[in-house]
């Protein structure tokens, strides 16, 4: 926590988050999950995907892009899937609807998958694939974004920040779960440090040139760059097609042109797969389960740290503190309800 950051309640928190998003003509189902999704990155202190998007809700329900009114229609396609239509809403509500079909389907066929179509995703990923491993499945989710990111070897945007996420349950434990753009940087974390003044790291971005740049400004002008060079490009490819042309819905670069330039929330697909280790292993669950953890032990027990682990002590740490928050963001926002208000 900062040392211009204070403590919320989480009663405080959700009740401003539910105001600013209701003021802004959001449902209360909707305004709801969001709430939920940004106060829980918030508490894990994940700040590009905490309070600081709702200005971006604010925006875009502003700019008419998204129906605020949505409801998700779901879509027994197959045995093995599950599609849910959210009819130009948020994905949140979506994921929250099609989720007990999922884990139903998963538990009768052993794997299945749930594409979420017709949306607009603007959280973290690691929300989803942690709810799923806590019902005992294995979890992987993919999405695309906006064109903001060159492949590698070019200087023009293509993908999109494309994040995948993967979740595995534990024992008694909170899943292990990993979240990671396949950009070098979530795009929230370049616009957090432009409006911190802040260079960002070389190798994160490229200015309108093509130029490699730590001006924050100028990166979100020109093409971010996917992490690992060539790697991280093909996975973001793969991306593309998996929770694009797979599931009937837009890549990153059509998604910005179907923006028309507002600026706003990326609307796209989502595909969720999950899989059931009893459907697997049978009886061997137990001793299969424990196999795994002999694998977190040998990272843990050499000082290295799980990806989640920082976030899981944040989340242990902010229980009883609150919900940390930096005082501008805060004065900001009750400005937003205030102006919404009017």
């Amino acid at each position: 926590m900062s040392s211009n950051s204070i403590y919320l309640t989480r009663e405080a928190a959700q009740t401003l988050s539910t105001e600013i998003l209701l003021a802004a003509g959001l449902t209360p189902d909707h305004a709801r999950t969001v709430t939920g999704s940004i106060l829980a990155a918030q508490q894990d202190e994940c700040y590009s995907h905490g309070l600081y998007r709702l200005l971006g809700c604010v925006q875009t329900i502003k700019a008419g892009k998204i129906d605020p009114n949505a409801v998700p229609v779901v879509d027994d396609a197959a045995p093995g899937i599950v599609r849910v239509d959210a009819n130009y809403g948020y994905s949140l509500l979506a994921f929250e609807t099609g989720l007990p079909k999922l884990v139903s389907k998963t538990r009768q066929q052993g794997i299945a998958a749930m594409a979420i179509t017709r949306c607009y995703h603007f959280s973290a990923l690691w929300p989803e694939v942690e709810a799923i491993a806590e019902t005992g499945l294995v979890a992987l989710a993919f999405t695309p974004s906006h064109s903001w990111v060159a492949p590698a070897g070019g200087t023009k945007p293509a993908f999109g920040t494309n994040p995948l996420a993967f979740g595995w349950p534990r024992p008694e434990r909170r899943p292990f779960v990993f979240d990671f753009a396949t950009s070098a940087s979530a795009r929230g974390e370049i616009e957090l440090h432009r409006r911190a003044g802040k260079p960002i790291p070389i190798g994160w971005a490229l200015d309108s040139e093509g130029r490699d740049t730590t001006d924050p400004t100028e990166a979100l002008q020109g093409a971010m760059l996917t992490f690992g060079g060539h790697k991280g490009s093909a996975l973001s490819a793969m991306i593309e097609l998996l929770a694009g042309p797979l599931i009937g819905d837009m890549m990153s670069a059509e998604s910005m042109v179907f923006d028309e330039g507002a600026g706003v929330t990326p609307c796209h697909g989502e595909l969720i797969i999950a899989l059931d280790p009893h459907s697997f292993l049978g009886g061997g669950v137990a001793e299969n389960l424990q196999r795994a953890e002999s694998l977190f032990h040998s990272i843990t027990d050499q000082g290295a740290r799980l990806p989640s682990q920082r976030r899981y002590e944040a989340r242990d740490r902010n229980e009883a503190l609150g919900i940390p928050v930096q005082a501008e963001l805060l004065a900001e926002l009750e400005r937003v309800l205030a102006e919404l208000r009017r």
